[in-house]
């Protein structure tokens, strides 16, 4: 995907978790680990907008009971019902998040947005949405068609063009799955591998010269999997 992934009452999912930051590691004697007992390091907090009012969330609520995550982040899931949302809402609201919680207040470190291209018929004003995004300091993960095909690539390849109804068959096929709600034991197992085929999708249309909204099929998820397991 090329680095431009570097809408009314909405619906929107907001995750706001709180990660330990990272720092190197020094040697200390033991006295002074005995000394500093009950020490707390600082906290990395992420906050996270998705259009999904099921899926989404359920694959966030799985990816934050998983040990590698719960053991450093403390998650935190607001939900607001509504009729739907488009992208450039959900990225208005991203934007207004970020304004009201800057970087150097320590409120929210990273705010990211979830969000789908649709095909058939994409979402409208997706690229008014992405340059909004990047000029406001708020991350994308967009997958295109849709997040189905992110959970699609957590159990097998795909590299060929494909719409929303053939995106949900594939995932379905997998997982064996009859509604828009997801079981994450199938799926936290296998987040590394679906990075890894994002990533390889990524590079193909970039090699390609694939522009997006073109760039079908693919999933900019690894990335928020890289920003909050960058050790996995």
């Amino acid at each position: 995907m090329s680095t431009k992934l570097k809408s009314e009452e909405p619906s929107a999912c907001s995750l706001n978790l709180t990660m330990a930051k990272r720092s190197k590691p020094r040697r200390r004697s033991r006295s002074s680990l005995q000394r500093r007992v009950g020490y707390r390091r600082p906290k990395y907090t992420f906050l996270v907008f998705c259009e999904g009012r099921t899926t989404e969330p359920d694959y966030l609520r799985s990816l934050k009971r998983e040990p590698a995550v719960r053991e450093i982040a403390a998650v935190d899931i607001r939900i607001e019902n509504g009729n739907g949302v488009v992208p450039l809402t959900l990225v208005k609201r991203a934007v207004d998040a970020r304004v009201r919680n800057p970087r150097d207040q320590g409120a929210v470190d990273d705010v990211w947005c979830l969000f789908d291209v649709e095909w058939p018929k994409n979402h409208p004003n997706l690229q008014e949405a992405i340059d909004r995004a990047e000029s406001n300091d708020v991350h994308l993960a967009i997958s295109n068609p849709c997040f189905e095909l992110w959970l699609a690539l957590h159990f097998d390849d795909h590299a060929a063009w494909l719409d929303n109804e053939a995106a949900g068959k594939l995932r379905r096929k997998h997982d064996r799955s009859t509604g828009k709600g997801l079981d994450g034991t199938l799926y936290m197992p296998r987040r590394a591998a679906a990075a890894a085929r994002a990533l390889a999708l990524a590079a193909k249309h970039e090699g390609d010269g694939t522009l997006f909204p073109h760039d079908n099929p693919s999933s900019g998820m690894y990335r928020f999997l890289e920003a909050i397991e960058p050790n996995k």
